[in-house]
């Protein structure tokens, strides 16, 4: 790992431990909670449109499937906690490489109605299944996690148990983009004819990294479902597939921290629009086209750059006056 890596990941390690001693409203821990999950599949997506090029809108289903299979059966047949949620993380892989498989042979935007409509079937059998989802109605009592003696059973416990993860998740991630697989995803994205006549089994990594981001969103998804105790299909629609893909352009496509950048302002300006909810989609809209107009590498990268252009202008600056 390099050096700037072992800096940054050190850096929200401490972060991480010691912001919850100055955040003194319940709120705004909720807000952190949220923004951390949403980092999770954000992180995952990343992977998948900003390293592999490929663009998928169906991860809300991804991460529904994530909510409803620790849910259903922790709920249902009373599964042990944890081996439900990995039981759900893999199974969730399952569903994924069967429609990533036939899905990724596409390209475009045939790609993007593929996993659009996938995405909508999945949110229309978890509201009608309802003898195991508990149907428009939601899924109830849903058990906090717990290790040991110790259940997560507040907002304070739920925050390290979920930024733990997205910790994990981000170096797991990372560690993969400097990897040999990191720079076959990246050359896929560059131009996939380049990266297949050096060898590349581009249709191999593809579906791989597409089941890798869907596994990522499970993990969200049964952190989410385990946190909240309660899930219902409206969580898992359309509009939240759109949310992350905007978390991933706004932050930066092919940046770790910009992902948790995005996610972190754009659930952010979700919360403060919460009262006129009608207005999300507009705000989203708008504010995804100042970004791609004015920072259009996204707003980590975008300020990195500018800060870059006005240094090299001040030296430029400089070297003319002497």
């Amino acid at each position: 790992m390099k050096q700037k890596d072992i800096i940054g990941f050190g850096a929200l390690a401490v972060i991480i431990i010691i912001l919850p001693l100055f955040v003194e409203s319940k709120y705004y821990l909720i807000v952190l909670n949220v923004i951390g999950l949403n980092t999770i599949v954000v992180v995952g997506l990343n992977l998948l449109i900003g390293f592999a090029g490929q663009i998928s809108l169906g991860h809300a289903a991804f991460y529904g499937l994530g909510s409803y299979f620790s849910g259903v059966l922790t709920v249902n047949y009373g599964f042990p906690l944890w081996p439900a949620m990995l039981v759900g993380m893999l199974a969730t892989g399952a569903v994924a490489y069967l429609i990533g498989y036939p899905s990724l042979k596409l390209r475009g935007h045939y790609l993007v109605m593929a996993t659009l409509g996938f995405g909508i079937i999945i949110n229309i059998l978890m509201g009608e299944l309802e003898q195991f989802t508990g149907g428009h109605d939601g899924l109830m009592g849903i058990p906090p996690l717990t290790m040991g003696g110790l259940a997560f059973d507040n907002d304070l416990k739920n925050f390290y148990l979920i930024w733990s993860f997205v910790f994990l998740c981000m170096l797991a991630a990372r560690n993969l983009i400097n990897s040999r697989v990191g720079r076959a995803l990246r050359a896929i994205s560059g131009s996939e004819v380049a990266a297949n006549s050096l060898g590349v089994n581009t249709a191999d990594y593809k579906v791989k990294v597409f089941v890798l981001s869907a596994m990522f969103a499970s993990v969200s998804g049964s952190l989410y479902a385990h946190y909240i105790t309660f899930i219902s299909p409206s969580s898992y629609d359309f509009y939240y597939s759109i949310q992350v893909v905007t978390m991933v352009i706004v932050g930066g496509m092919g940046s770790l921290w910009g992902s948790l950048l995005g996610a972190g302002v754009l659930t952010c300006i979700s919360e403060a629009l919460h009262i006129a909810k009608q207005y999300h989609i507009i705000a989203y809209g708008v504010f995804l086209c100042l970004v791609l107009v004015f920072l259009p590498e996204g707003i980590l990268m975008g300020i990195y750059n500018l800060f870059l252009k006005a240094k090299t202008k001040k030296h430029i600056i400089k070297a003319d006056r002497h």
